[in-house]
């Protein structure tokens, strides 16, 4: 059984939801498929075996919002649905880090791989003369500790927004489940593998500068919004309202990638297709390029910062319980 059907099979308080309606599922920061469809059906295979065990008959319709930004291509995720969907599909942009949804009326919402990504670059690293300025550096590895500190508090306030959002959103009972990239308890940020990894990222563009083929004050402004949290800084931010409470929450093991060549390159298009955005406008596309193939052939140089150091993916079930939103 996958981690998500283990949380609904033991969790997932169905007994409590008013029957006759529908069972409503939301996927914060969809993208455009296919892995949020595979998901989505692995839910739904979860939630009928778990009416089928306790004998609840009918099995609720289940209607799914798919949530991204805006910006995010909703036109190729709706032409891509399964055809032998069992579920109403509606899509829903805006910042999951406030409300998207009417007032105690879902019943699972899940996110992957979207959670580390914050709602903005902290405001105090980008301005010049305060303690947190984080000229020359695209993140916060290897910073300073004011800037470290600076993307900490706005990774709290986001996920404050987050929870407190989905308290009002998800029914007693209901779940929250999230698959987040994160750092062991025990990493500091300085070995944690994504931070390393920007940091190479940081030194291609640092070398693009005193080639003169980028400009310095363009890369002081390419401060790239991801904190990777540790599974205690998670829960000290669940446990500060209340609504919800933590189920289950552990780090999946991490496999390193090998050394070679091969491992490299998908490495930096990976990178590449998660921040290229942020970049576009700031950089030529050409000069994009010309900084990823840079970036490639700098892992290449330098497998250790991919093939050691700290990481991991948080799997976290939070329950909605019947404190007062």
């Amino acid at each position: 059984m996958s981690l998500i059907g283990e949380a609904i099979a033991n969790k997932l308080d169905v007994q409590s939801f008013v029957g006759g309606h529908p069972f409503l599922i939301a996927d914060l920061g969809c993208s455009i498929g296919p892995n949020t469809f595979i998901a989505v059906k692995n839910i739904i295979n979860s939630v009928q075996l778990k009416y089928q065990t306790l004998k609840i008959i009918p099995t609720p319709e289940f209607q799914v919002f798919f949530n991204d930004h805006a910006s995010n291509d909703f036109n190729t995720l709706f032409k891509t649905l399964p055809s032998d969907k069992h579920y109403y599909a509606a899509g829903v942009p805006g910042s999951f880090y406030a409300r998207l949804f009417p007032r105690s009326s879902f019943h699972l919402i899940y996110s992957s791989f979207a959670l580390h990504w914050l709602s903005k670059v902290p405001d105090e690293v980008m301005e010049k003369g305060s303690p947190a300025w984080n000229k020359g550096r695209v993140h916060y590895g290897g910073a300073e500790e004011e800037v470290v500190m600076a993307y900490k508090q706005q990774y709290e306030r986001d996920m404050l927004g987050f929870l407190n959002a989905r308290a009002g959103e998800v029914v007693c009972g209901g779940l929250v489940v999230v698959l987040v990239p994160g750092r062991p308890n025990e990493v500091p940020h300085s070995k944690c593998i994504g931070n390393v990894l920007f940091e190479v990222l940081g030194c291609c563009l640092s070398e693009m500068v005193k080639e003169g083929k980028i400009n310095e004050e363009t890369v002081d402004h390419l401060n790239l919004p991801i904190y990777y949290a540790s599974p205690q800084e998670l829960e000290e931010i669940v446990n500060k309202k209340g609504y919800f409470t933590i189920d289950r929450m552990e780090g999946l093991p991490h496999i390193a990638e090998p050394e070679t060549k091969h491992a490299a390159t998908r490495l930096a298009l990976g990178i590449r297709v998660g921040v290229e955005a942020v970049f576009k406008g700031h950089l030529e596309d050409e000069t994009i390029d010309e900084l990823f193939d840079s970036y490639s052939k700098k892992l290449e140089q330098v497998p250790s910062a991919y093939s050691t150091g700290g990481a991991s993916i948080m799997f976290a079930v939070f329950r909605r319980n019947d404190k007062c939103y």
